[in-house]
């Protein structure tokens, strides 16, 4: 995966040490002697908890369909056929158990705008019997989602200033109440001071466009068991371009899927369109999914 990124992205740091919280809390539990005392008296034993789906991961370089690539990366699309092959091949990311994670990424450069895509594959283990691989992976992916700081969604109620009943609401995948995206008609609260408007964080008045609204950092549906989408735009250092990058993190059963894909214009002033990013994305991250499915 690519390198740490700055609060609204999915730093790898921040996936490293939810990994290894995970993997503290399994250290703890009673004695033998303990479990053979509650033997003798007749006691029953807790069953262990079910493992994941999952017990190895994809090949990460290979995994993404050369045509979406070339979607993706489209100044790779000019280059002669032996450059095309290098680039669309990716770099691995340096791992040291490809059982347990795995990554690749992919740059294109050229005049319009350089291009950046890495995906990234975390394989969750519990080592205690009384958690799940799948709970082990919903509270990394919970650490990631905390650590993305999305913006909170306003009260419906408060932003129409009408009560017309209470607002609908649906709990976060990680349970912290957040809603899992915007009703139908309903805005959403601009981002965090990195994201995609530029607007301070937490619930603020809602973009007056519909269309900005629905491109706000958010949690997805239909993606995996838990999903989010977030998006960044900043400086290019001293440059007068911006930089945009969207991630994408899902979760489907013991496997934590990371998907950041950004772009930097090579002119002054210009900003990477957000739609079109962010569509991109969230169609690599269905690919990868279906995959996962088309495995069980």
């Amino acid at each position: 995966m690519s390198s740490a990124y700055v609060k609204g992205r999915v730093p790898g740091l921040v996936l490293l040490a939810a990994l290894a919280v995970g993997a503290a809390g399994c250290s703890g539990g009673g004695s033998g002697e303990d479990g053979a005392d509650d033997a003798k008296a007749g006691g029953s034993a807790v069953p262990a908890a079910q493992p994941g789906k999952y017990r190895t991961l994809p090949e990460p370089c290979r995994i993404v369909e050369r045509s979406l690539l070339k979607t993706m990366l489209p100044g790779g699309a000019e280059l002669p056929e032996d450059q095309q092959r290098k680039l669309f091949a990716g770099e691995p990311a340096v791992t040291f158990d490809t059982d347990r994670r795995v990554g690749c990424r992919w740059k294109a450069e050229s005049p319009e705008a350089t291009h950046q895509l890495s995906v990234a594959f975390d394989r969750v283990v519990s080592y205690d019997d009384a958690v799940s691989d799948d709970d082990r992976a919903q509270a990394v992916y919970a650490k990631l989602l905390d650590a993305a700081d999305l913006p909170v969604p306003p009260d419906p109620v408060a932003s129409s200033g009408s009560p017309t009943g209470s607002p609908e609401t649906s709990g976060r995948p990680d349970g912290h109440g957040a809603q899992s995206g915007p009703p139908s008609g309903s805005p959403s609260a601009p981002p965090s001071s990195t994201g995609a408007s530029g607007s301070p964080s937490g619930t603020a008045t809602p973009p007056a466009d519909p269309d900005l609204a629905e491109l706000q950092p958010r949690t997805l549906g239909g993606l995996g068991d838990a999903a989010f989408l977030n998006d960044e735009l900043k400086k290019a250092g001293a440059s007068p371009a911006r930089d945009r990058t969207v991630s994408v993190v899902f979760r489907t059963s013991n496997v934590v899927v990371s998907i950041e894909y950004g772009e930097q214009p090579g002119g002054g002033g210009q900003v990477p369109d957000s739609r079109t990013l962010q569509d991109r994305a969230q169609t690599l991250a269905r690919k990868l999914a279906e995959q996962f499915s088309d495995s069980e």
